[in-house]
C-alpha cells in the first residue's frame, strides 16, 4: 500500500500573521509578555500542547481564530509584543557590536551539540548538557554574538517518565510531529528541502536540515528519517542517545561530518568551530579533508589550520563517561574515508588513543589532538580534568596542562520568574536587555524585606500548586479512590520550610543521602516548630537500574503515613517542572560524591530567584560559596571508605537543616517577617547572580577562545602562512630526539639572601633547529612527584652566544622570599602562529 501525506499550515487572519513568526521562533520561550499572550489565546492548549505555540494555532478553533482577529485588547497586545520582537533582532548596539574588533567582524562560530534544552515545545533535550547548549544560544542571541548551533532532530522526544504501582520508573517516548513544531525545512536554491550526503560504511545516507529560530540566531537539525533513506537509515536520528553502539557512532558521524557539510550548502562558513562534548569530534576529520580538497591543503597543513581555530568543552570528570568505540566498529565507518585525508587507518586510530596500549578510540582525545583550545565547566572540574587527561601531557605540570577553566552559567531570563524578572526591573534599573547585564545588583539592598519576600511566596504558592495537580493526576491515572485524591490536594504547605532537589537519578549524585537515618529525617519532618519539607524530581536514564531502585525509595517514602506528606516526589522532571521548582522552593539542595560534579547549573537556576544552596563543595559551588549565601556540606577533605564519606556528609546535611537552616527560617520578626533569612537571600542575589550566567560564560568564551581562533582562522586563509608552520612542526618533529639542555656549572653561594638576584646558564643542543625555532625557558617553583613541579613559572631565557654545536642561554632567579627554592631548564617550541606552545607537545627538560 503506497501512502502518500500532505501538509496543513494555520490560515491566520491578516490582523493576526505576525503570530506565525513570533511562535516559530524560540524568543518567546524568555519573554513573559509573549508566553502569557499565547497562555490567552487558550490556556488548557497551553499546557497540552507543553509550550508550544505553532501547535496551538494549528489547533485553535476557525471561530477562536476569528474572535481573536477582532478583539482589539488582542490585536493592540499582539501589535507591542511584535514590535517588542522587532526591536530585539534589529537592536544594533549589542555587547558583541560595542565590543568586537574591526578584525573580528566576519566571526562566525559554529557550536555543536548532540542535545539542546531551549523550550519544552521543542523536546530534544535530556539533561544538563542540553540546558548548557540552549542557554549558550540563547545568551549568544542576547549579546548578538555570531553563533549558530548543529545538532540533531529526533523523531522520538525528551522521555517521559511515570511510575507504576511499584513506584518503578517506566518511559514513554512519544513522536514529535514537527510540523507542529517551532522548526522550518531548510531549502536549496531551488526550493527543494536542503540534503546533503554522508557515506555510512558504504550507505549513502541522505540528510536534511531544519533551522529553529532562536532569537536573532539559529539552531540547524539534522534528519535522516527522510523517504529517500533504507529504514536502517531512517533509524538514526529516530531517538536521543538510542539505540545500540554502531548507532551511536552512525548519529555522531551525521552530527559531526554532516553538519559540518549542512553549514557549507547553506552558504555558512565558519571561522571558528566549537566542538561541546566529544560526540561531536568528527567534524574535525571532516574540516581537515575538506580543506585538503578545497584548498589543496597536505595533511599536516589542514589539520594546522583546523587545530588552531577549533574549541573543545569536556563535560565529563570521570573516565567511564567518555565516548569510546571499539576499533572494528570504526575500521566498518573510516577505513576508506581516512585514505582522502592521506593517513593509513593505523595513524587514524593513534589521534583518538590515550597512549599507545588504549582499546578503544576515544571522541575526547580525537578533540584534545584536534582542538587548539580546550576547558572544563567549572574551575574544579578544570582540575579534575587535567588529572584525568595528564597522560596526553606526560612531560607537563600538572596545573600547566592546557585546559582552561571557564564556569557555566544559566540563561537568567530564562530562569527567573515572572515576578522576581518584574521586581529587579524595577528596583535594580535594568537596561535594554533587562537581565543580568544592566542591573546593578548592589541596589538589591534597597529593596524592602516585605515586598522580597511576598514575591517568594507568591512563587512558593504556585510550587505547591502545580505539585499538587501533578500529583492528583498521577493517582488519577492508577485508579486511586477519592479519599487518595482529595488527600493529594492537600500536600505541602507553603509556610513550612522548604528543600528542593531536583535532577538526573544517577547513582553519583546521592539522592537517597538524606533518607541515611530516617529517625532523624523523621524528627526534621514531624516536628511542629520547625517543619521541614522536601520536593524530589529526576528522572534516571532508562538503562539505570540503580537510578530507578534511587527514585523508587524516594517515591515510597513520600507515601508513608509517618512523614505526614512532606517528602513528595514529583513525576515526569521536564523543563516547567524545574522552572517552578528552583522559583518555589526555600533551599535547593546538592550531594554528589565530590568531585563527580563537573559544573552543575541547576543551584545556579535557584540563586537567581533568591534561593539559597545547601551543597557539597562541587562543581560550581566551591567558587560560589560562601557562609553569607548559603551552606557547604562537609568539606574538601578525603574520606577513608565511601561508607565514612556517606556517613559524615548526610550528618552534616541533618545538623545544618536542624540546627542552622531551620531556625534561621523560623526566626520571625514582630513583622512576621524572617529578615535573617531574607538578608541570607539578598546576598546570595548580590554576590551570585552577576557571574553565574551564561552572558559572563559567553564574553569568557568570546575573549578566550572565539577571538584568537577567529584571527588564527582569517590568518590562516593564506596557504603560504600555514604551509609555513606546518614545516616549522615537521623540523621539530624531525630534531626533537637531538634536542639536549643543561644547566651550565650553577654553583650559588653558601648562603642566599632574600632579594637577590641567581644567574643561571644552560647550555641547549637544537640538532637541526634554530633559537627562533625554540624558547629556552627557566621554570622556578617547587618540585613535586613524577619529577616535576607542584607549582611554578617560566621565564624565558636570552640567547647569549654559540658555543661549537650548541647555545648558550642566560637568565636569572629572583628570590623574593625565604626558604627551598626549586628549578630546572625547559625546552619548548616556539612560533608567532602557534595558539599554543603546549599543543601539540615537544619539551625537554634539563638532564643535569
Amino acid at each position: 500500500m503506497k501512502i502518500k501525506s500532505f501538509n496543513v499550515i494555520p490560515n491566520l487572519p491578516d490582523s493576526l500573521k505576525a503570530l506565525d513568526e513570533l511562535s516559530t521562533n524560540m524568543w518567546f520561550t524568555w519573554n513573559w509578555d509573549a508566553i502569557m499572550m499565547f497562555v490567552g489565546i487558550d490556556e488548557d492548549l497551553w499546557h497540552r500542547s507543553h509550550r508550544n505555540p505553532k501547535w496551538i494555532l494549528g489547533t485553535l478553533a476557525p471561530e477562536r481564530l476569528e474572535q481573536l482577529s477582532r478583539d482589539e485588547a488582542f490585536l493592540g497586545r499582539l501589535r507591542e509584543i511584535q514590535k517588542k520582537f522587532e526591536d530585539y533582532v534589529s537592536y544594533k548596539d549589542t555587547w558583541f557590536a560595542r565590543n568586537r574588533q574591526d578584525q573580528d567582524k566576519d566571526m562566525l562560530v559554529a557550536y555543536f551539540s548532540m542535545e539542546y534544552g531551549i523550550g519544552e515545545g521543542l523536546p530534544i533535550y535530556s539533561g544538563g548538557l542540553g540546558m548548557l547548549s540552549g542557554d549558550h544560544l540563547k545568551s549568544s542571541s542576547d549579546l548578538g554574538m555570531p553563533v549558530v548551533g548543529v545538532g540533531l532532530l529526533y523523531k522520538k522526544g525528551y522521555v517521559q517518565q511515570v511510575l507504576n504501582r511499584d513506584n518503578w520508573q517506566v518511559e514513554r517516548y512519544p513522536e514529535n510531529d514537527w510540523y507542529n513544531m517551532p522548526v522550518q525545512i531548510v531549502k536549496d536554491g531551488s526550493g527543494r528541502p536542503l540534503r546533503v550526503e554522508v557515506d555510512l560504511a558504504g550507505e549513502r545516507v541522505q540528510v536534511g536540515v531544519w533551522k529553529v529560530p532562536v532569537g536573532r540566531t539559529s539552531l540547524f537539525l539534522l534528519d535522516t528519517n527522510l523517504p529517500e533513506n533504507s529504514p536502517a537509515a531512517r533509524t538514526i536520528t529516530e531517538q536521543l542517545y538510542g539505540g545500540d553502539r554502531e548507532n551511536r557512532i552512525r548519529q555522531e558521524i551525521v552530527l559531526g561530518i554532516g553538519g559540518r557539510r549542512a553549514l557549507a550548502a547553506m552558504g555558512l562558513e565558519p571561522t571558528v568551530y566549537h566542538v561541546n562534548e566529544g560526540h561531536s569530534a568528527f567534524l574535525l576529520f571532516e574540516r581537515i579533508r575538506h580543506m585538503m580538497k578545497s584548498r589543496g591543503l597536505s595533511y599536516a597543513e589542514a589539520r594546522e589550520l583546523v587545530w588552531a581555530s577549533s574549541a573543545f568543552t569536556t563535560h565529563t570528570p570521570v573516565m567511564a563517561g567518555n565516548e569510546y568505540f571499539d576499533f572494528e566498529l570504526v575500521r566498518k565507518y573510516f577505513e576508506h574515508y581516512v585514505r582522502e585525508m592521506g593517513l593509513t587507518f593505523p595513524e587514524f586510530l593513534e589521534i583518538g588513543k590515550e597512549e599507545p596500549t588504549s582499546m578503544g578510540f576515544c571522541m575526547t582525545v580525537v578533540a584534545m589532538r584536534l582542538c587548539a583550545f580546550l576547558n572544563g565547566v567549572s574551575m574544579l572540574h578544570r582540575d579534575v580534568s587535567r588529572d584525568m587527561w595528564h597522560k596526553l601531557w606526560p612531560e607537563l605540570p600538572r596545573y600547566e596542562i592546557p585546559i582552561e577553566g571557564i564556569t557555566n552559567g544559566v540563561h537568567t531570563c530564562s530562569w527567573i520568574s515572572h515576578e522576581h524578572h518584574q521586581l529587579y526591573s524595577k528596583a535594580l534599573a535594568g537596561g535594554h536587555n533587562n537581565i543580568p547585564d544592566s542591573c546593578e545588583w548592589p541596589k538589591i539592598d534597597a529593596i524592602d524585606d516585605k515586598e522580597l519576600w511576598d514575591t517568594h511566596m507568591v512563587r512558593k504558592r504556585k510550587l505547591v500548586a502545580l505539585v499538587r495537580e501533578r500529583l492528583r493526576r498521577q493517582h488519577a491515572r492508577l485508579g486511586a479512590d477519592r479519599t487518595v485524591l482529595e488527600e493529594a490536594s492537600g500536600v505541602l504547605n507553603p509556610d513550612y520550610l522548604t528543600i528542593g532537589f531536583a535532577r538526573r537519578f544517577a547513582t553519583y549524585k546521592r539522592a537517597t543521602l538524606f533518607m541515611r537515618d530516617l529517625e532523624r529525617l523523621l524528627e526534621m519532618v514531624a516536628d511542629e516548630k520547625m517543619p521541614v519539607q522536601f520536593v524530589f524530581a529526576g528522572k534516571a536514564h532508562q538503562a539505570d537500574a540503580h537510578g530507578k531502585e534511587f527514585i523508587k525509595q524516594v517515591a515510597r517514602l513520600s507515601m508513608d503515613k509517618r512523614f505526614k506528606n512532606r517528602i513528595i516526589f514529583v513525576e515526569d522532571y521536564n523543563m516547567n517542572v524545574a522552572r517552578y521548582m528552583v522559583q518555589g522552593v526555600d533551599v535547593w539542595m546538592n550531594n554528589p560524591i565530590r568531585p563527580l560534579e563537573a559544573s552543575g547549573t541547576s543551584g545556579m537556576k535557584a540563586v537567581i530567584n533568591g534561593v539559597m544552596n545547601l551543597s557539597v563543595l562541587d562543581g560550581w559551588w566551591p567558587e560560589g560559596y560562601s557562609p553569607d549565601v548559603g551552606w557547604a556540606i562537609g568539606g574538601t577533605e578525603s574520606y577513608n571508605s565511601d561508607e565514612e564519606r556517606d556517613y559524615v556528609e548526610a550528618e552534616s546535611i541533618y545538623n545544618l537543616i536542624r540546627k542552622v537552616i531551620a531556625p534561621l527560617y523560623y526566626d520571625r520578626g514582630q513583622d512576621g517577617l524572617p529578615h535573617g533569612w531574607i538578608k541570607m537571600m539578598k546576598a546570595c542575589v548580590q554576590k551570585l547572580v552577576p557571574h553565574f550566567n551564561t552572558n559572563r560564560m559567553l564574553r569568557e568564551y568570546y575573549e578566550k577562545f572565539y577571538t584568537p581562533a577567529h584571527r588564527a582562522s582569517v590568518k590562516f586563509r593564506e596557504n603560504s602562512r600555514v604551509a609555513e608552520l606546518a614545516r616549522w612542526r615537521s623540523r621539530l618533529a624531525e630534531s626533537w630526539p637531538r634536542v639536549r639542555v643543561v644547566t651550565d656549572q650553577f654553583k650559588p653561594e653558601m648562603e642566599v639572601h632574600a632579594g637577590a638576584r641567581l644567574p643561571v646558564s644552560a647550555i641547549v643542543w637544537l640538532g637541526e633547529l634554530k633559537p627562533e625555532d625554540v624558547d629556552v625557558q627557566l621554570y622556578i617553583g617547587t618540585a613535586g612527584g613524577e619529577a616535576l613541579f607542584k607549582d611554578g613559572k617560566a621565564v624565558s631565557m636570552k640567547h647569549e652566544s654559540r658555543m661549537g654545536d650548541a647555545y648558550v642561554y642566560k637568565g636569572e632567579i629572583p628570590c623574593y622570599k625565604s626558604g627551598r627554592h626549586d628549578f630546572a631548564v625547559r625546552v619548548v617550541g616556539r612560533h608567532p602562529d602557534a595558539v599554543n606552545a603546549l599543543m601539540p607537545l615537544f619539551i625537554k627538560w634539563s638532564e643535569e
